[in-house]
């Protein structure tokens, strides 16, 4: 079919290139000619694993092309994948100016009739805001029928997760606009669920919303088990084993982060207020995880007292690996947190660097290498579980630190391999492995 996605961001840009890659005809429409003339030379903006090569084999065999050209895109598509940004505003509300700008102009291209789906995360409500505006101003010969389809795709996994979804939601009454779209992902053979449009709205929230609450409960329990001396990976895996609750995201850390789960969380709160509805849980879920961001700089004035002046490695920017998204990571409120405390930091990240550097300019100092980052540090934070900490030697930490001090806060060590080194070790929902000689009180 011949289809446009609006919007060259993380999702824009992994809808077009699968789509393409499942045989249809699209075009990426961006406002952004610098994003869009990197495109059109195989250059993403973004890390993401997988998508590089799809991207350059569907360009060469012409199913993939990018455009500024609302003429070009609009005029005579017959599916519109609307992928826009939807960032958070002060207070936690959902800027929806991009969701406008696109349906005006779809309305005023368009030249036949159109099925325009919702991919960009909307609060319940907006599709049928979308609709009344397209209704409005489009042609009045023109059938256009607005459906909700919600992205479920993780930053890092992506491309994986478009061809190996676990459901595709389709929100709509129009019978005949949701069999085109099961045609559209047939290919897939990924189970299709039809609801109401609001519904749907409301499906990529709760999702969101309750994977979150997995992972602010898990380190609420880690944060007990720290208290009473159990061992939250033990603790864990048996509750994991329950089939009613899952093993997946029960993973004790530092919190969430990333574009979606902190706007999303922030964003289903305010669609509550607005209703007069007191979502207690979701608020508690928020300030958890805010809290336990803040984790390893309180552990690392408890582990070595002062920070000022100190050398402090941190480990990973992103906030998750296998992406060059810090949005939202835990490493932000960590450097500014330790900058406050007057430490000296020095950043490892194998890709997110760029991203951190626009953001934290010279304020820290930055390191491609591991052991560079290691080198002299009187601590080490691991914020990001990349494999390039996770399979590193742990000799290294001794061999390159001043003093061998390490804050885990993925858990990416077991402590029966930390047992035969001379480091210092604090995890999360573990016990602590102390070298009396190497902690400066």
């Amino acid at each position: 079919m011949k289809i446009t996605v609006a919007g060259a961001g993380y999702v824009g840009l992994v809808t077009s290139a699968c789509l393409a890659e499942l045989g249809h005809q699209v075009t990426c429409i961006d406002i952004q000619k610098k994003k869009i003339g990197s495109l059109q030379n195989n250059r993403l903006p973004i890390y993401e694993p997988g998508l590089e090569h799809l991207l350059a084999k569907n360009i060469q065999n012409g199913n993939l092309a990018f455009t500024v050209d609302p003429q070009l895109a609009y005029s005579t598509t017959e599916i519109i994948f609307i992928a826009v940004g939807t960032p958070e505003m002060p207070g936690g509300s959902v800027e929806l100016k991009y969701i406008h700008e696109v349906a005006k102009q779809i309305a005023h291209y368009i030249e036949n009739d159109v099925i325009i789906c919702t991919k960009s995360t909307v609060p319940v409500g907006t599709n049928d805001l979308i609709q009344r505006m397209i209704d409005n101003q489009k042609a009045p010969t023109l059938r256009v029928e607005v459906v909700s389809n919600p992205e479920f795709l993780r930053e890092g996994s992506a491309v994986h997760d478009f061809f190996h979804g676990d459901r595709i939601v389709i929100g709509t009454d129009n019978l005949e606009a949701a069999s085109i779209l099961k045609k559209v992902y047939q290919p897939l053979n990924i189970p299709v669920i039809t609801t109401d449009i609001r519904s749907a709205e409301m499906i990529k929230y709760a999702s969101n919303a309750f994977l979150a609450t997995k992972i602010s409960f898990i380190n609420e329990i880690a944060n007990l088990c720290q208290k009473v001396g159990a061992d939250i990976e033990e603790v864990a895996f048996g509750v994991g084993l329950d089939k009613r609750i899952g093993p997946d995201f029960l993973r004790a850390g530092i919190g969430y982060g990333g574009s979606c789960f902190p706007k999303d969380t922030k964003a289903l709160l305010g669609i509550a207020s607005d209703v007069e509805h007191h979502f207690d849980l979701l608020e508690a879920v928020i300030n958890v995880n805010n809290r336990q961001q803040s984790l390893p700089v309180l552990m690392a004035k408890e582990t070595i007292g002062s920070l000022q002046g100190k050398k402090i490695a941190l480990l990973g920017l992103a906030f998750k690996p296998d992406t060059d998204d810090i949005r939202g990571s835990a490493s932000i409120r960590i450097v500014n947190e330790l900058l406050k405390e007057g430490a000296i930091v020095r950043a490892y990240d194998p890709v997110a660097i760029p991203n951190a550097q626009r953001m934290f300019s010279d304020t820290i100092e930055y390191a491609y290498d591991l052991r560079f980052a290691l080198h002299e540090a009187e601590l080490a934070i691991i914020a990001t579980e990349w494999n390039q900490i996770k399979y590193a030697p742990l000799e290294i930490y001794p061999s390159f630190m001043k003093n061998p001090i390490i804050i885990d806060g993925r858990n990416c060590y077991a402590i029966e391999e930390i047992q035969k080194h001379s480091i210092t070790y604090l995890s999360i929902g573990r016990r602590a492995m102390l070298k009396e000689s190497l902690v400066n009180r």
